[in-house]
């Protein structure tokens, strides 16, 4: 069985080195969480407790996984919540 070794394609890194990366938001987690990755070379990144831009490590991934369950369902539980209480 033949093992294909892809060679990283060092164009996209070379352009973040020289003018930084460009972030895209590819998720938005909540409303102050959200889940970042480069256009160029792919890195992706997410919104740590503090603010701040962190790697998105497999840990953080699984965070933001249960934050976003845990952020829908009071969002579902608060738009039950008012539609209930404009029949009265």
């Amino acid at each position: 069985m033949k093992k294909t070794t892809s060679k990283p394609n060092l164009i996209p890194k070379m352009y973040c080195n020289l003018f930084g990366h460009d972030y895209q938001v590819t998720k938005r987690v909540t409303y102050h969480v959200k889940e970042y990755a480069c256009r160029h070379c792919k890195k992706e990144l997410t919104t740590n407790s503090n603010g701040n831009l962190i790697e998105l490590t497999p840990k953080f991934r699984e965070i933001n996984a249960i934050l976003e369950r845990i952020h829908a369902s009071r969002m579902q539980r608060l738009k039950e919540k008012t539609f209930a209480s404009s029949i009265y």
